[in-house]
């Protein structure tokens, strides 16, 4: 079986990191996450977007807001175009620009996990954001004076025109996903700390075993079974945040090996439990 491990906890190793691409028939990525918020503006393309246990079909102008601990990806379904926009955002970043008044991370963090993640920009919200977008990359492409400033100038209103546009929105998009792989994506979340095996699924759902296998591939580009690590390990980290002892919290996400357990942590998130744990306890409120 080849999982790809390295890519499913992405990295972000600067303050931010802005991306304007178009690619064509990029096919799309596997269910992952990023060690950082997402702000990402859809401009055109044959797309779907997956966002735990959600699909959408997306169309121009529509935004979303991803946190580190939502599962995400994307999927071009034919060779048209795919241009996007991606903001990836370190939480300290983000805290540092924002005020009491103003917590700019307010769309990503006050909702429930895999709700609420999408708007749909309307003209006149399009023609502003693209504006500021552009003023970023021209900022970021600059060594002149007090392009530094200018960028985070241009990210803040970036990120207070998104607040806004959450704050009042009432879109309510199309979701899409199969409702098996919708069922299966909860029943694992509701039984990591147990064991959980593609026979237990097919009798749950009265389906062949193979069926699920290849749908839950095909819509999440995952295995059931890297998908079942994966899920275990995020839990595991928010035991760890929570002050759990590695043993516990690798007990209470449902590893019975703590030598898989230890491997498993380290691969997928590219550093192990202990430095985790240690990193997470020097950080500040």
């Amino acid at each position: 079986m080849n999982d790809p491990f390295e890519l499913r906890y992405d990295p972000i190793h600067k303050d931010f990191l802005y991306l304007h691409r178009t690619t064509t028939y990029n096919m799309g990525t596997f269910y992952h996450q990023h060690e950082a918020y997402e702000l990402y503006l859809f401009l055109r393309g044959n797309v779907n977007f997956y966002i735990e246990n959600s699909c959408y079909h997306l169309e121009r102008g529509d935004l979303l807001v991803i946190n580190p601990e939502e599962m995400h990806r994307s999927f071009s379904q034919d060779e048209s175009e795919y241009e996007r926009i991606t903001l990836n955002l370190q939480k300290s970043y983000l805290h540092r620009l924002s005020t009491p008044a103003t917590p700019l991370s307010w769309c990503f963090d006050y909702r429930p996990k895999g709700k609420g993640n999408i708007v749909h920009l309307e003209e006149a919200q399009l023609r502003q954001f693209l504006r500021l977008a552009g003023k970023l990359e021209k900022a970021l492409s600059s060594d002149a004076y007090g392009s530094d400033i200018i960028a985070n100038s241009a990210l803040a209103q970036l990120l207070v025109l998104t607040n806004t546009v959450f704050h009042k929105a009432s879109f309510v998009p199309d979701d899409i996903m199969p409702e098996l792989v919708r069922k299966t994506m909860k029943y694992i979340d509701a039984h990591l700390e147990q064991r959980i095996t593609l026979e237990q699924l097919a009798g749950i759902f009265h389906l062949n075993s193979t069926y699920i296998s290849r749908q839950f591939k095909q819509h999440t580009g995952l295995t059931l079974r890297a998908y079942i690590l994966d899920r275990r390990v995020s839990l595991a980290k928010a035991y760890l945040c929570e002050g759990l002892s590695i043993t516990e919290a690798s007990y209470q996400c449902g590893f019975s090996d703590y030598a898989n357990f230890i491997r498993s942590f380290t691969k997928i998130t590219g550093i192990s439990p202990g430095r985790f744990a240690k990193k997470n306890a020097s950080l500040p409120e």
